[in-house]
């Protein structure tokens, strides 16, 4: 398990408050994104307009010559006019079929290239974030941006956006062609469609309603993923109820929001409706009205209704993706919302969609030396975040001063709650601190590269995840190049026998439908990465803590090995650790209390010494 850095030097705008969501992007923002996809694939996007607009103009030859066949029949024509007239409208109708097939499928290609560079363009940005910015703003927000507002957009641009530019064509063209027979049926046709005031109505407020649904989402999705994964502790301490009740709050958020987003789709549809009736009943008596008076010939009225009846279908497939795309249009806010929020120190931009940046950033220095300096530290959560929470910036760390010496093995001790492993976070990198420097070789910890930090420090905590592939996937995420060998010896190095009997052997796939390994082996797993890492620094915080303590003594004697030369600051309850260790720090209500070897400590008889005999007995 490799330390992130956070990256120093964030403006308010961007900064994460402890405990918010991650931000969503405002409409300016949204609509730069969705231009960069376009132009990102022109040339699809170009073709699929133009052959939609020569579908809409083949569609617009049949109304015109039935017209054209109306007033041949009244004024005596012969059959062969009326047979060559009928064989244009057939030839324009298989035309536009044609032309709308083919459009449609443009659009789609379109719609899936795209949504492959969103996708791409998440993941690059969601690996970019640091850790402690992941931790605040809950694996549910990220998890359900990452599937269900991504598939929101990828179902808009995929079936969404050809269908409403084929729509659209059809539907200024309609217009025009009304217009162009007869202006004043035309202008009749355009009074009466109300269906563009309800859509006016439905947008002022579907996207501030599509916004609290994702974000409901996200809060329910969090909610049950902490509770199921936490499902023993919950039944441990009694909290069943306390949590089912959280829970019906989430569920009942959800409702209220899903129910104001059915009440305008309520409102919208009803005015879809009606706004295909009204132009064309309008057009028939006032164009009835004008044919009695000779004022107008009955192949227009009747052309002119027929453009209207037909201007049903566009407006029907515009007004009903309406919904979808208010709903796309907040999930793509969310998802491209993600560019908004810190980013780990030098992370590359994504190379697909490129986050705008108006100076370029300074290139960190390297390290002069392995030597770790804590100086007049001070932390407080959520106070380098934005935070105007009191509490938030009160203090959990007051005046810290350490120095780790290269190659020195550290014990970091004390009562739970000392500030303990939020030194450990601040020595990985993974938090910055709000007063004082922690520095290794003279450069900010966090201020590193995340590349350069994690060849120089590397966290390790009670925390592990197990990815879906194989053995050696899993192995090579810390060292990519590694062989087998390399990676068998950093299993034998950590204690894992287990491995070695597995039915594939390196190849043996973790997870569903292969081998699941248990909290020990996953632990282990987690310490061999940190062997293959090869950092000049490890920091341990509890990371044995899952094991039992035979297999954890067994472990640490096997990594005291592997780590010897290197610096290692180990953070626990277990004081075997200090005894071992060449020098022992005590943390007390967020202060360095205490500094020496063991036989010091224990010698002075004060906190470090009162620790030990309350371990013993």
């Amino acid at each position: 398990m490799t330390a992130t850095a956070t990256r120093p030097g964030r403006s308010d705008d961007d900064a994460l408050p402890d405990g918010a969501a991650l931000p969503v992007a405002d409409p300016a923002t949204t609509r730069r994104a969705a231009l960069r996809l376009i132009r990102l694939d022109g040339r699809a996007f170009a073709l699929m307009l133009t052959l939609n607009a020569l579908a809409a103009g083949a569609a617009l030859a049949g109304p015109w010559l039935l017209g054209r066949i109306v007033d041949t029949v009244r004024t005596g024509g012969g059959v062969r006019t009326v047979d060559r007239l009928a064989l244009v409208i057939l030839v324009c109708g298989l035309a536009q079929l044609l032309l709308a097939r083919y459009a449609r499928y443009v659009g789609h290609r379109f719609g899936e290239r795209t949504v492959a560079r969103v996708r791409e363009q998440y993941v690059d940005r969601a690996l970019a974030l640091p850790a402690a910015v992941v931790e605040r703003a809950g694996t549910g927000d990220l998890t359900a941006r990452g599937t269900t507002d991504v598939t929101a957009v990828a179902r808009t641009l995929r079936d969404a956006v050809p269908e409403v530019c084929v729509a659209a064509a059809q539907a200024l063209f309609l217009l025009a062609a009304v217009v162009v027979l007869d202006p004043l049926l035309g202008a009749c046709g355009l009074g009466l469609l109300c269906g563009p005031v309800a859509v006016r109505w439905y947008l002022r407020r579907a996207r501030t309603a599509y916004l609290a649904e994702g974000a409901a989402t996200s809060a329910l999705a969090e909610l049950l993923a902490a509770t199921a994964a936490g499902a023993r502790t919950v039944e441990a301490l009694g909290l069943a109820e306390r949590r089912t009740a959280a829970s019906e709050q989430a569920i009942e958020r959800c409702r209220r929001t899903r129910t104001r987003t059915l009440f305008l789709r309520s409102v919208l549809l009803p005015a879809v409706d009606i706004s295909y009736v009204l132009p064309v009943a309008g057009v028939l008596l006032v164009g009835g009205a004008m044919q009695g008076r000779g004022g107008i010939s009955l192949g227009v009225v009747v052309s002119a209704a027929l453009y209207l009846r037909q201007l049903s279908a566009p407006l029907e497939t515009i007004l009903l993706w309406v919904e979808q795309l208010q709903s796309s249009g907040a999930a793509f806010a969310r998802v491209e919302g993600l560019s908004r929020a810190p980013r780990a120190t030098g992370a590359a931009p994504a190379a697909l969609l490129p986050r705008p940046s108006p100076e370029p950033s300074p290139v960190p220095a390297s390290p002069a030396d392995d030597r770790i300096d804590v100086t007049a530290v001070h932390y407080a959560y959520g106070a380098t975040d934005g935070s105007r929470s009191p509490a938030a910036r009160r203090d959990v760390l007051h005046g810290v001063d350490l120095t780790v010496r290269p190659g020195e093995r550290l014990a970091l001790v004390g009562p739970s709650g000392a500030g303990k492993s939020t030194l450990g976070r601040l020595l990985a990198g993974i938090d910055a601190p709000r007063l004082g420097a922690v520095t290794v070789g003279g450069v900010p910890v966090a201020a590193l590269d995340p590349a350069a930090l994690r060849r120089q420090i590397v966290l390790v905590t009670q925390e592990h995840h197990v990815f879906l592939g194989t053995l050696r996937d899993n192995l090579q995420i810390a060292a990519p190049d590694a062989g087998d060998a390399t990676l068998s010896a950093a299993l034998a190095a950590v204690g894992a026998d287990w491995a070695a009997e597995l039915p594939a052997g390196l190849d043996t796939e973790l997870g569903a439908g292969g081998h699941r390994p248990d909290g020990s082996q996953s632990q282990q797993l987690a310490l061999a990465r940190v062997v293959l890492a090869d950092p000049h620094t490890v920091i341990l915080d509890e990371a044995t803590a899952l094991l039992d303590p035979r297999t954890a003594r067994h472990t640490e004697r096997a990594l005291a090995a592997v780590l010897k030369g290197r610096t290692v600051i180990a953070i626990a309850h277990r004081l075997h650790t200090a005894h071992d260790a060449d020098r022992v720090a005590v943390m007390e209500e967020g202060r360095l209390t205490e500094l020496g070897t063991h036989d010091a400590l224990v010698a002075a008889n004060g906190a470090y010494a009162a620790l030990w005999r309350s371990w013993h007995s």
